[in-house]
């Protein structure tokens, strides 16, 4: 039987992919230097030491030179890399780091893996997000790895999802296993979604 939650989750990712697939090379180069100033500030202003973020794929708002400046900085920035059992395994991020394919296509480092609860140490969390509503309802690519991450922490530190700027929305399509965020970074700005329940 249709699920009508999951056919527009579906429809709005497939909107959002064309969107961004339609992004010219300009454009998306003054988004990422948007993103890497707005990135910087956030971890400034929350003096975090230690986060986790992702390597960007090349449709993705570019995470790669915040990532590279962090670490020169002196940061500790923990990778995601996907298993098979749906969990993630973190990896710390280096200046010469190599990078591989991963699960999915995905870019992963190939440094030595952490467990899961690695994560359980970084005082902030960037995370990826097709759309995220003004309630801090995220809307993922549908593997459910952060979801499960973020709800599976008991004392989660401050999660911010990276998106265009287009793509925060009034409302998302959501289900109770979707976790909320505590604010979007986009080019242009840094948003906290106060509302957002953790």
């Amino acid at each position: 039987m249709p699920d009508p939650v999951d056919d527009a989750k579906r429809a709005l990712r497939a909107d959002l992919r064309e969107r961004r697939a339609t992004m010219s090379g300009s454009a998306r180069e003054t988004a990422t230097a948007g993103i890497t100033a707005q990135l910087d500030a956030l971890i400034t202003s929350i003096g975090a030491r230690a986060v986790s973020c992702y390597l960007s794929t090349s449709s993705e708002p570019n995470t790669r030179d915040f990532v590279r400046a962090a670490v020169a900085r002196g940061i500790r920035v923990l990778l995601p890399v996907t298993r098979v059992d749906g969990l993630l395994d973190w990896s710390v991020a280096t200046e010469d780091g190599d990078i591989e394919e991963g699960l999915f296509g995905l870019p992963e480092p190939t440094g030595e893996l952490l467990g899961p609860i690695a994560v359980n140490d970084v005082d902030l969390m960037i995370i990826p997000a097709a759309a995220v509503d003004r309630n801090g309802m995220r809307l993922g690519w549908g593997r459910g790895y952060f979801d499960k991450t973020i709800g599976s922490m008991e004392n989660c530190p401050p999660v911010y999802a990276v998106i265009f700027d287009s793509e925060l929305l009034d409302r998302v399509p959501s289900e109770p296993h979707d976790q909320p965020v505590s604010g979007v970074v986009t080019p242009t700005q840094t948003i906290p979604l106060a509302s957002a329940k953790r």
